[in-house]
């Protein structure tokens, strides 16, 4: 094949227009409304056409559209006032810069597999790329000394088209990588920064770029690039495409590469933190990096890498984190076993519940917890279900004690939140919404907005999303190969003025897309109320593997093809981050209905909130914390079943009750004024209890609080006097290790004569032999709380004891019951090893001692 020789061309925009370059190239305009507004006034079909890519748009303008904008004062105005607007975001005084006490000089590096920052950058499948950038976007509003890591995919995820059956078909075009605004990270001889990592039998390279979003960073990496074989130039080509080769291919790229990439170009980094496991693997280049160039070994590197190590999980299912064969951890990272110093079992046994199961999968999550200080899941109910799901890490520790908290995810509410909206809500709650979006004060001035003025804004809204969904349709069709007179049809689909629920989301199977579709006759009834009517739009992508959720789709799409349910019920093909925003600007009603407890968070329904949507949904992640019974409705009570088509007929039937009953009174029942006033006092409600607790700038607060800060601390303690506290709790643990088995509790005295009321304050002495520890070495427990019809205690509660006294080798420790309530109750005691250096109190490589019997 011949050398082709490359250049890019690039817009040439008129000396008056120059600044549209600098906010192309910063994706802060992506929630700024003033600069969406400025890129579609030069040309509102262009910017549809070219997917409100502003870059592309640019390039694809005329020359003499250009040079008319130039000498329009209005528009030169309007690019003025965001440009200062852009710079003001980049150089005021940040949440950060007023809570950087012991925080000063941080750097937080935020590991994802997929980022959603826009569809205009179509790298992320669903909801945990969604969530990573709007962690990214809220990290820039408050200044969060914050760099974005991953993959730049070529194809991305795929682009989602039905054939005439409805089944889903899969294609993936390619990013068009001279429009987006990513631009190579150049070395100090300004050619293109590089880095490498091992495969077998040969090193893969990689190209650095970065994009910048407001304040942060977001670098990606590249092997598209000619010093590769054609085999490894794909490996950034698909989002969760491949085998499981690929994926621990493109894991180590992350998590390996990724960490290179930040090195090699020198950003300082004091914090990791991986967003679910798939870049764990920089846990091990971490610890690598330490033994080599600090000549540690293994067990005081892990210490320090552990400790300022951040992980969070977003699976709420086994089946969901990464597991590799121990083959192919052999065949792909075999040389870090010498390199790390230890043997491959030892190795292996990071990424196993049971290290001694020699046939135990290696799992990315369990590494990633092992080699982490904090961890979390991203709901209440989440970080329930996660300390269940790894309590094996943990044997001998009460399920609710496993050191997995939660963060309950968010939105950034700026890039969710309509335009009708916003001039709203900025008309009567003034501009603090903007930059404070968690201050719940801000958010009880909603009951300012006159009903009439937000009912009004809620209908302009679910116009305008039937406009879209009955282009959609139409185009949908005539690509599907319908005829152009059936194709006119989609034109008169929906009712701008009917009752809308909406349901977008992956189509995995747990998120039973079509439970409201379970009874044909019940949903021919609710659709055709003359008085009452209602519609449905379904928007969603089945994974390419996943033949079940691709069924549910097929079945969708027959039952739009019905004539009783053709002008009622639409499925919008190719769900993006474009068609989430219309939908949950749109709709009235967010149906959320997975199997409970296996939505982890949730986000889309937070999302139609700010744009008076209202939810329906079942008790599962974020909705168990916001519903209130007075915001929303909820599917049940939060059961969970063992039969699933019981679940499923009960809960549908629970649904249809519930939209018939209340949903359809409470939309339908109209004031003289035309206005439902049950319906906006729940809006209404729904907007103060919500939006300032369920967006990512509160989020982000608390990662920095309860992670950030805490981890940053460590690399500061654990890194100084050449790793001296590294090493002394590395010793301290193997010590600990060695004499653990000599230590007993010989006696527990209950020293309480006659009955026991209620405010009664019971003391409990404990007899204990600690061999060769130290009684600074150990925290002696009473562990104590209600018993079970078994006789266990039910998530008891540990109340420190305090030694007495110490004579011959023995120890008496001492402590006290409150009996605050009537009832039967138990205790016990345990000894936990402990050393003011831990960073957990709970460490996984350290067992706890119980007293055999309970008393």
């Amino acid at each position: 094949m011949a050398k082709i020789q490359t250049f890019k061309v690039v817009p040439y925009l008129p000396e008056k227009l120059k600044p549209l370059f600098k906010i192309a190239n910063n994706m802060w305009w992506v929630w700024n409304f003033e600069a969406i507004e400025l890129f579609r006034r030069l040309d509102v079909e262009l910017w549809r056409e070219v997917e409100h890519n502003p870059l592309k748009l640019l390039g694809s303008l005329s020359q003499k559209t250009l040079d008319e904008t130039a000498e329009s004062e209005s528009f030169l105005a309007h690019m003025d006032r965001v440009e200062k607007e852009l710079d003001w975001h980049m150089t005021r005084k940040s949440w950060y810069d007023e809570n950087k006490v012991n925080f000063d000089n941080a750097g937080i590096a935020y590991f994802s597999a997929e980022f959603g920052i826009h569809e205009s950058l179509p790298m992320y499948s669903g909801g945990l790329g969604v969530l990573a950038g709007d962690h990214i976007k809220s990290a820039s509003e408050l200044g969060i000394p914050l760099y974005g890591v991953g993959l730049l995919y070529r194809l991305g995820y795929f682009r989602q088209y039905l054939n005439l059956d409805g089944w889903q078909q899969e294609k993936f075009p390619e990013i068009d990588f001279h429009n987006i605004p990513a631009s190579p990270v150049r070395d100090d001889s300004g050619k293109p920064m590089i880095i490498s990592v091992s495969m077998p039998g040969r090193e893969v390279y990689a190209q650095i770029w970065k994009i910048n979003i407001g304040k942060v960073t977001l670098f990606l990496l590249d092997t598209n690039i000619e010093m590769n074989s054609l085999d490894d130039r794909i490996l950034t080509d698909q989002l969760y495409g491949g085998d499981n080769e690929m994926r621990i291919k493109q894991e180590i790229l992350l998590g390996i590469g990724g960490l290179r990439a930040l090195r090699a170009m020198q950003v300082d980094i004091t914090v990791y933190h991986m967003n679910e496991g798939h870049p764990a693997f920089l846990a091990i280049e971490r610890t690598v990096n330490l033994i080599e160039e600090k000549k540690t070994p293994f067990h005081v590197a892990f210490e320090y890498v552990m400790s300022s190590n951040v992980f969070t999980t977003h699976t709420p299912v086994p089946a969901g984190n990464d597991r590799f064969e121990p083959e192919m951890i052999d065949k792909y990272l075999s040389n870090y076993y010498s390199r790390l110093g230890i043997s491959r079992d030892r190795f292996l046994s990071l990424g196993r519940e049971n290290p001694e199961n020699k046939k135990e999968p290696f799992c990315m999550t369990v590494l990633a917890i092992k080699m982490s200080s904090g961890c979390n899941g991203v709901s209440k109910l989440h970080g329930k279900v996660s300390r269940n799901m790894w309590k094996n890490l943990w044997p001998t520790l009460p399920v609710h004690e496993i050191p997995i908290g939660h963060i309950t995810n968010g939105i950034q509410t700026l890039s969710w939140t309509s335009d009708e909206m916003m001039r709203l809500f900025n008309r009567y709650m003034g501009p603090r919404w903007i930059d404070n979006p968690a201050d719940t004060t801000i958010w009880q001035n909603i009951d300012d907005i006159p009903d009439s003025e937000l009912w009004r804004s809620r209908e302009r809204l679910r116009e305008r999303l039937v406009s879209f969904a009955r282009k959609r349709l139409k185009e949908q069709l005539l690509a599907r190969g319908v005829s152009p007179k059936e194709a006119e049809k989609a034109n008169s689909v929906l009712d701008p003025d009917a009752l809308t629920i909406g349901f977008g989301r992956r189509f995995a199977t747990y998120k039973r897309a079509t439970l409201l579709l379970r009874s044909i006759e019940k949903l021919v009834s609710l659709l055709h109320d003359k008085d009452r009517p209602l519609q449905i739009i379904f928007a969603g992508k089945a994974h390419p593997m996943d033949n079940m959720g691709k069924e549910l789709i097929r079945q969708i799409i027959h039952i739009t093809n019905d004539e009783r349910f053709k002008d009622k019920i639409v499925f919008l093909e190719d769900y993006d981050i474009n068609i989430a925003r219309y939908l949950v600007q749109g709709v009235d009603i967010w149906l959320n209905n997975p199997i409970r407890p296996k939505e982890a968070s949730g986000t889309s329904g937070m999302k139609v909130v700010p744009n008076g949507g209202l939810n329906i949904s079942v008790l599962d992640g974020w909705w168990v914390e916001a519903y209130n019974s007075e915001n929303g409705w909820a599917i049940g009570k939060g059961e969970e079943y063992t039969d699933l088509a019981y679940q499923d007929e009960v809960e549908s039937l629970f649904l249809y009750n519930i939209i018939e009953q209340e949903v359809k009174p409470a939309f339908y029942t109209r004031g003289v004024d035309g206005i439902p006033r049950e319906w906006v006092k729940k809006m209404k409600e729904s907007m103060k209890t919500i939006c300032s607790e369920f967006n990512t700038n509160r989020m982000v607060k608390d990662y920095t609080e309860k992670y950030y800060k805490p981890a940053h601390r460590n690399h500061l303690k654990f890194s100084t006097e050449d790793f001296k506290y590294s090493k002394d709790i590395s010793e301290w643990k193997s010590r600990v290790m060695q004499k653990w088995g000599d230590i007993e509790i010989i006696n527990l005295a209950f020293e309480h004569k006659g009955e026991i009321t209620v405010g009664t304050k019971v003391s409990v002495s404990a007899e204990v032999r600690l061999g060769g520890l130290k009684p600074e070495d150990v925290l002696v427990e009473l562990y104590f709380g209600a018993l079970d019809s078994t006789g266990n205690i039910i998530e008891g509660v540990a109340l420190p004891m305090n030694l007495r006294e110490s004579m011959d080798g023995t120890h008496i420790y001492e402590g006290r019951i409150l009996c605050l309530r009537s009832g039967q109750f138990g205790f016990t005691a345990r000894i936990i090893p402990h050393n003011s250096n831990l960073v957990r109190k709970f460490d996984p490589d350290l067992k706890i001692y119980w007293m055999q019997e309970i008393h």
